[in-house]
C-alpha cells in the first residue's frame, strides 16, 4: 500500500506530532528544542499545525512571523541539517504526493533561510559596514 498525500488538518497534525516526537528525543537537536519550549509543547504544536495548514492547505489559520522566536537559538548549520533529515524522513514515512513534496521543499527553504538569518544576526555587530 502506498502512502496518501497530505490533504487535511488531521494529516498536518500527524506530520507535526510525529516530527516533533522524534525531534524531542534526538541526540543533536532535542535538548535545544526542549530547553527553549519547556512545558509549552502543546502551544508550540498548535502553532505548527496552523503554520503548516496555512502553507500547505491554503487555509489561513496562522499569523505571525516565524523567524523572531528562533533568532537567538544556539544553532549552527549541522543542527539545520539534522532538522531537515528528520523532517524529510517523517514526511517520506507518512505521505507521498505533491503536497508532501511541497512540505519538504518549504521546510528546506525555511531551514536555509533561518540558518542564514541566524548567522547574519549573530555576526552583524562584529562587522561594521565602514
Amino acid at each position: 500500500m502506498t502512502n496518501k498525500d497530505i490533504s487535511n488538518i488531521e494529516d498536518i497534525k500527524l506530520l507535526v506530532n510525529t516530527f516533533y516526537s522524534t525531534v524531542q528525543k534526538d541526540d543533536l537537536i532535542g535538548a535545544i528544542f526542549n530547553e527553549k519550549i519547556g512545558d509549552r509543547w502543546p502551544e508550540h504544536l498548535e502553532k505548527m499545525y496552523r503554520f503548516w495548514q496555512t502553507i500547505l492547505l491554503e487555509e489561513h489559520t496562522y499569523s505571525g512571523s516565524p523567524f523572531p522566536p528562533h533568532r537567538q537559538l544556539p544553532v549552527e548549520k549541522h543542527h539545520f541539517t539534522r532538522w531537515m533529515e528528520i523532517f524529510t524522513e517523517t514526511v517520506d514515512t507518512l505521505f507521498a504526493g505533491p503536497l508532501a513534496e511541497e512540505a519538504k521543499l518549504r521546510a528546506k527553504n525555511m531551514a536555509e533561510m533561518f540558518n542564514y538569518k541566524i548567522e547574519y544576526f549573530r555576526h552583524e555587530g562584529k562587522h561594521p559596514l565602514l
